[in-house]
């Protein structure tokens, strides 16, 4: 890794170089396993009226938050259509899953895919083993040029408990499923409320049980003002303890790290290197890994590497992208590159997906990785 006084220039070039010479000429495949959401994503755009045409539409959601204040300012009521621009599965255990099928891994879904399992599961997942814990819940979410507003509803991730997951799927069904998986993917502390007790069962009750456990635990946070203070201490305790028995990832991004920096650590820059040293100093993990449109972050006992990416300047779509970072992220892991190249790979295959709006190939993603110094030119 570069060392942690080097400019963020340098470590990226450091880092672009050992992510091209340890990136594999193809994915070593397997099994991997996503818990524990599971969401319904209804992707839309923002008009200003019905029937708005293109050079109508809100482009930005800054001019959105204008059109929102300059209303409230009036106290008028705001009235904005939108169009629905398509519908997928979605939520971390979907776009996760996703990524992985498409570089040829074996993923199982264990979420929240409906109860029989709905249509929209089966036909993209029905390759994949599905064991549904209930209802998924819905994300309205709007994109725009500089970002995305997401309305949801939490489904039955909001209830979803250690006792619920093991009356709907069994421990022997998990152990069956984790044994010898290379990754566990878990996502989102804030919206599942009892984490904690899963995250505690999965230690106590599972972990003993596997002859061959995954190697990497990645785990996203998501945005945790949605929980108290109580919950929050009380998830972050229990990946404490996972983190006894296993190498742990938290992954963030910009905003989620700033809140568990200003929350967990009484940090309040602007800095995301140093919100990013915070959070890992709070968490105690293997590693923390905060990410941004403009840069990427890893933290861990090794040292502080920030990798630059450049932002796509007509992005194809935008929701889901730092569940495609954390995909690449993870993926880095499981190939065993060093964590700043994992880092490299989490931005190229992000980038390509915001870029392009479609799921990358692997061919996609080692193209992106050969180009990622073009970028910047």
């Amino acid at each position: 890794m570069a060392p942690a006084d080097s400019g963020p220039a340098s470590q990226t070039r450091d880092a672009v170089a050992s992510c091209q010479t340890h990136l594999p000429s193809e994915p070593s495949g397997g099994s991997v396993l996503f818990g524990f959401d599971g969401y319904v994503d209804n992707v839309r755009e923002a008009g200003t009226n019905a029937g708005a045409s293109d050079s109508e539409r809100i482009s930005t959601l800054s001019e959105f938050g204008e059109e929102i204040v300059t209303s409230a300012a009036a106290d008028s009521s705001l009235s904005i259509s939108w169009e629905c621009r398509g519908q997928r599965t979605g939520g971390h255990v979907s776009h996760l899953s996703r990524v992985y099928q498409n570089l040829g891994f074996a993923p199982t879904l264990v979420g929240m895919c409906g109860d029989p399992i709905l249509d929209l599961f089966e036909r993209e997942f029905g390759d994949c083993t599905i064991h549904s814990l209930g209802d998924p819940g819905v994300t309205d979410a709007i994109e725009f040029n500089d970002g995305k507003l997401m309305l949801m509803e939490s489904g039955g991730a909001a209830t979803l408990d250690w006792e619920t997951l093991q009356s709907r799927v069994g421990v022997d069904t998990l152990v069956d499923e984790l044994d010898g998986a290379k990754l566990l993917g878990i996502g989102y502390w804030a919206m599942i409320p009892e984490l904690a007790s899963i995250l505690d069962g999965l230690r106590e009750t599972v972990f003993p049980k596997l002859t061959a456990p995954p190697r990497h635990v990645l785990l996203d946070p998501a945005n945790i003002r949605e929980i108290d203070r109580e919950m929050l201490e009380s998830t972050v305790a229990a990946t404490h303890r996972l983190a006894d028995i296993v190498d742990v990832t938290v992954s963030a991004n910009r905003y989620e790290t700033k809140e568990l920096a200003t929350v967990l650590g009484g940090q309040t820059g602007d800095d995301l290197v140093e919100d990013a040293r915070v959070a890992f100093d709070a968490l105690d993990v293997e590693r923390f890994v905060g990410h941004s449109v403009a840069e990427s972050v890893v933290v861990s006992d090794d040292g502080t590497t920030s990798v630059r990416v450049s932002p796509v300047e007509s992005p194809a779509l935008t929701t889901s992208a730092g569940d495609h970072f954390n995909a690449g992220l993870s993926l880095g892991l499981v190939e065993d590159l060093p964590e700043d190249a994992a880092v490299v790979l989490g931005n190229a295959l992000a980038r390509e997906f915001v870029r392009t709006g479609e799921t990358p190939t692997y061919d996609d993603v080692v193209a992106a990785v050969s180009a990622y110094n073009a970028q910047f030119e």
